[in-house]
């Protein structure tokens, strides 16, 4: 579905990845690891095609290296961005059916499935999307993304400054979606919440891919935790 390999960006002359490597296979869950500033966001920002100059990223067999973000999105990436970054001033309804759209024949993911994932959208429906708690504008931004229908969803620190109950809100979707079969590249710090939904497991350090393996390599693995994960 994804692969990057021996990825390298820079902003100016500043290198920010000297070498990133991962992989999403289809219908898996996979996380990208790492401490604050260690190149996360910036990954997710060369795979959405913001970021110049960037080679050996391929997604559902095509180079992507030189696509546009909207190109990017239209082959079917979905993203839920850090930050959320909801449209303020539009309804719950219309932040998700400005981008609902058909990928490759795809249309699962409709108004109805969104509100059955999310019943907390239903009842907000009308209700403009700056006015919406943090927890349920991070449900708002999860739905946007999977009405483009994505082939890929990627979700950047999915659960960042929410409450525990809607922690656990974010996570129920998101083990909804992997019964579903979606595949999803997800970057959040809560390393036992990962171990036990996600497939595999890749960690960056500053820039570079220092480890990568499943759950239960990770479980074994506490020094590795410690060494690059630890705070």
């Amino acid at each position: 579905m994804l692969s990057l390999v021996n990825v390298q960006v820079a902003y100016g002359s500043s290198r920010v990845l000297f070498d990133v490597n991962l992989e999403v296979l289809h219908g898996k869950i996979v996380t990208l690891l790492g401490r604050n500033g260690m190149g996360k966001t910036t990954t997710v920002r060369a795979i959405m095609g913001l970021v110049a100059n960037r080679r050996g990223i391929v997604f559902d067999g095509a180079s992507i290296d030189t696509a546009t973000p909207e190109a990017i999105a239209r082959r079917g990436v979905g993203l839920v961005p850090e930050g959320r970054m909801v449209f303020p001033t539009l309804t719950v309804r219309e932040n998700l059916i400005a981008t609902a759209a058909q990928r490759g024949g795809r249309n699962y993911w409709t108004l109805r499935r969104i509100y059955e994932l999310f019943p907390r959208l239903a009842e907000r429906a009308n209700q403009y999307a700056d006015t919406l708690s943090g927890g349920e504008q991070q449900m708002l931004a999860v739905g946007r993304a999977l009405m483009t229908n994505p082939k890929l969803l990627i979700l950047d620190e999915a659960t960042e400054g929410l409450a525990p109950v809607v922690r656990g809100e974010i996570w129920r979707c998101i083990e909804a979606l992997k019964e579903h079969g979606q595949s999803i590249l997800l970057i959040d710090k809560n390393v036992n919440v990962l171990k036990r939904l996600a497939d595999h497991h890749f960690i960056l350090e500053k820039g570079r891919t220092v480890w990568s393996g499943d759950s239960a390599a990770l479980q074994r693995d506490a020094a590795t935790v410690q060494r690059y994960l630890g705070i």
